[in-house]
């Protein structure tokens, strides 16, 4: 499985829109999306295992609810699955918690990008419940997979992202707006520690 420092593997795959649903027709349904579409942006991309299920469309749509949040981090959303750009499209249509959804559903029919990053699960042949966050240089700076039967925290994303884009040391549980660990401080601080000990 690719981790953290390694590059994003290139991909070109089929989506479904982010428009909304009153503004998609035939001509615009579909767009095509590769490495290159949000270069410049960090992106959060989430695979999950299947359309029509029951675990996903919670995580997909809390997602969603955050979606202006991570615009204002300068982050492009994607959801990623093996189903067909046609399962993603009848999916968003029928259930509720999609129809508003914000940003665009990939297609990785084929497989090749969850075997390039090592998340194809053998057993069922779908992809692992796997988070990535990607620099705008395309390097892997955050992964995390969750067993197929339990749902990711999208906030947990958002906070890890937060600390990224700070570029400093970020202690347990750190918040935006919360002070990042200087190391200048907590050396002198030791220091000074150390001498009163002895």
């Amino acid at each position: 499985m690719l981790g953290v420092g390694s590059k994003f593997p290139n991909f070109n795959l089929k989506a479904v829109s982010e428009k909304p649903i009153q503004d998609i027709n035939i001509d615009n349904v579909f767009i095509n999306i590769d490495n290159d579409t949000y270069k410049g942006k960090w992106k959060v991309i989430f695979f999950y295992p299947k359309d029509f299920t029951f675990v996903c469309p919670t995580e997909i749509s809390a997602f969603g609810e955050l979606n202006n949040d991570f615009s204002d981090r300068d982050a492009q959303i994607l959801g990623v699955s093996v189903d067909s750009e046609h399962a993603h499209w009848a999916w968003r249509r029928e259930q509720k918690e999609l129809k508003e959804l914000p940003f665009p559903l990939v297609s990785d029919l084929n497989r090749q990008l969850s075997t390039d990053l090592g998340i194809l699960d053998k057993s069922e042949g779908v992809s692992q419940r796997a988070t990535y966050i990607v620099d705008p240089e395309d390097n892997i700076r955050f992964v995390m997979v969750n067993d197929l039967d339990v749902g990711r925290n999208p906030k947990e994303v958002l906070r890890v992202l937060d600390a990224l884009q700070t570029d400093e040391l970020c202690p347990c549980n750190w918040k935006k707006g919360e002070e990042t660990i200087d190391v200048n401080v907590v050396t002198v601080k030791n220091e000074k520690q150390n001498t009163v000990s002895n």
